[in-house]
């Protein structure tokens, strides 16, 4: 019988729980999409890269999920921003749609200027309701990003192009 939107997405939580961003892609189609506040329009590979990247630079990592319904999940995330040490507790919620039994866009929400006074200390809270600053870091992410990605693309080609279907 193949897998309910439901029981995917807890396949995926579960997973991301794990930090285990593998089976996290395998969730994925191959034509998905993934945007939040900070990488925003991302494609399979990149999104694959993304949480690969998250997961394998978390520290003092915990997540909690609950599924609500067949395409939305709310989950909360607690961890060490690694660039500035501090400490984050991220509330998000999560819109998600899906082809062949696999997802093909996520959209996650959550509120952009909280996440920078807890990620970014005094900097954040003075500047990062400002559209300026909430560029500069989601520029800096897509940097970060994009070295990761030249650095691992074999491992990318090989064991994600037939992991999302």
């Amino acid at each position: 019988m193949p897998e309910t939107p439901q029981q995917l997405l807890t396949r995926f939580y579960e997973a991301f729980a794990r930090k285990d961003a593998e089976a996290m892609a395998a969730c994925y189609h191959a034509d998905s999409a993934f945007s939040d506040p900070v990488f925003m329009m991302l494609n399979h590979d990149e999104t694959c890269a993304m949480w690969r990247m998250l997961v394998g630079r978390a520290q003092d990592f915990s997540l909690t999920f609950e599924v609500k319904g067949d395409d939305r999940v709310e989950w909360i995330a607690r961890y060490t921003f690694a660039k500035t040490g501090r400490s984050v507790v991220n509330r998000v919620k999560s819109q998600f749609g899906f082809q062949d039994g696999l997802i093909l866009a996520q959209r996650d929400g959550f509120d952009f200027y909280p996440w920078m006074r807890q990620a970014l200390g005094l900097k954040g809270a003075l500047r990062g309701w400002t559209r300026l600053m909430q560029g500069v870091v989601r520029k800096e992410a897509r940097k970060s990003l994009e070295p990761f990605m030249a650095k691992h693309r074999w491992r990318f080609i090989t064991t994600w192009k037939g992991a999302g279907g």
